[in-house]
């Protein structure tokens, strides 16, 4: 039975060098909590969010939300220690747990557990411990979700008896460190895809004539002319309807796109979870989508988005609150689909769109939608810029992506 303990006190991928089996150790052996009070009138409120980790509550909710007359009951908040939030959610089934990084003190809730560690554990280490599901059981079965249904329940007693596996000092050291690098890289990449985002909102503002204006703020060299004002269907055909069937499992062959299918933010179509069209009659080809064609949604909380079709979607049928049209030579297709981001085409959709009952645009609203158009050539070079912009958007958001799920499967494997 030892024997098999100690098995299970291994994990799965580990540094070269060490062998022996964790040690299993208690959360109070090796933490105590901060029952310090706010007896010295520190004003900054610091929250514990599943998704950010210790921030100040101004920059979580834009304003302190701070009851001035309990502020002194609060709990002090050390640098590096670590906070306990019973406020549950799907990323965080049984509350987060997260190191205070911000470099200064502060106070929270006597609600949130706040504890400090000694020097016989690694502080990253045990952050990243945190970040596991490892001691997601002890606290099922130890505590409750009490009255309320959104508050995990358990006592500072219970708590502290939380078992914590650790391996010597060293080993956490090095484990610590690999996890530091994979938050630095992931960091990274989300500053960079942040700033990428920010640029084309800009650009997207400064290559787009605004408001009544035929003349863009920033255009290429030797494009002097005023653009044209044209409505989208004097430049596009074939405002036609989606098709119209059930979901059903992925054949490997017919594929179909739904409003759903369409990522919010890079308007890039998710191939993760494709479905074929299930319908009882042979499917009209007309519902293939082709190079061309830009898709609009008609109806509802989607109102408005649209979708670019790329020859890379392969073979693929639209359907559902979709309607589609097809762009004549006489346009680009690309900077077609780039003036549906701008603020003028967003103002299109809110004055036109609002109904009693359900939002929608019909295709002949789309059809009327005017565009300020510049030459043939003026287009194509504004399609590409943001086709480039949008490629380097979607590499970091992959990386991005891939970085998170090694982070996710190393958690997993590296810890006991």
């Amino acid at each position: 039975m030892a024997a098999q303990h100690e098995k299970a006190l291994v994990p799965q991928i580990r540094f070269t060098g060490f062998t022996d089996p964790w040690e299993q150790r208690k959360l109070g052996e090796l933490a105590s909590k901060r029952i310090e009070k706010n007896t010295n009138g520190i004003k900054e409120t610091f929250t514990n969010s599943a998704e950010h980790g210790v921030v100040s509550q101004l920059d979580y909710f834009d304003h302190d939300i701070t009851n001035d007359a309990n502020i002194g009951n609060y709990s002090v908040v050390h640098p590096d220690d670590f906070i306990y939030n019973p406020r549950i959610s799907a990323v965080a089934p049984c509350g987060p747990i997260n190191r205070n990084k911000l470099g200064r003190n502060g106070v929270m809730s006597p609600l949130y557990t706040v504890f400090s560690v000694d020097d016989t554990i690694d502080k990253l280490y045990l952050e990243h411990y945190f970040k596991t599901s490892r001691w997601h059981q002890f606290m099922f079965l130890e505590g409750n979700s009490g009255a309320r249904s959104d508050r995990f329940s358990i006592s500072d007693s219970i708590f502290f008896e939380m078992p914590i596996q650790c391996p010597v000092l060293e080993e956490q050291e090095l484990i610590a460190s690999f996890f530091g690098r994979l938050d630095s890289l992931i960091t990274l990449h989300q500053r960079k895809y942040d700033k990428l985002c920010v640029l084309k909102k800009s650009m997207l503002d400064k290559m787009f004539p605004k408001g009544g204006s035929l003349y863009p703020e920033i255009r290429f060299a030797g494009f002097t002319d005023p653009w044209e004002q044209r409505k989208l269907g004097e430049v596009a055909s074939g405002f036609e309807y989606g098709l119209n069937a059930a979901a059903s499992d992925f054949d490997g062959e017919k594929k179909y796109l739904r409003i759903t299918d369409i990522d919010d933010q890079t308007r890039e179509f998710r191939t993760d979870d494709l479905s074929s069209p299930d319908i009882n009659n042979p499917i009209d080809d007309r519902y293939l989508l082709k190079e061309g064609d830009i898709l609009f949604a008609r109806t509802g909380a989607s109102v408005g988005k649209t979708y670019l079709y790329k020859a890379s979607d392969g073979k693929t049928y639209y359907a559902g609150f979709l309607i589609r049209a097809h762009v004549s030579d006489e346009a680009d297709a690309g900077f077609i689909f780039q003036s549906t981001l701008t603020e003028r085409y967003k103002q299109f959709v809110l004055l036109t769109s609002q109904r009693s009952g359900q939002p929608g645009i019909n295709a002949q609203e789309y059809s009327d939608l005017l565009l300020p158009l510049p030459s043939l050539m003026e287009q194509r070079r504004i399609g590409a810029f943001f086709d480039r912009l949008d490629s380097l958007i979607t590499l970091h958001q992959r990386k991005l992506e891939l970085l998170r799920n090694i982070k996710k499967s190393m958690l997993d494997k590296m810890f006991v």
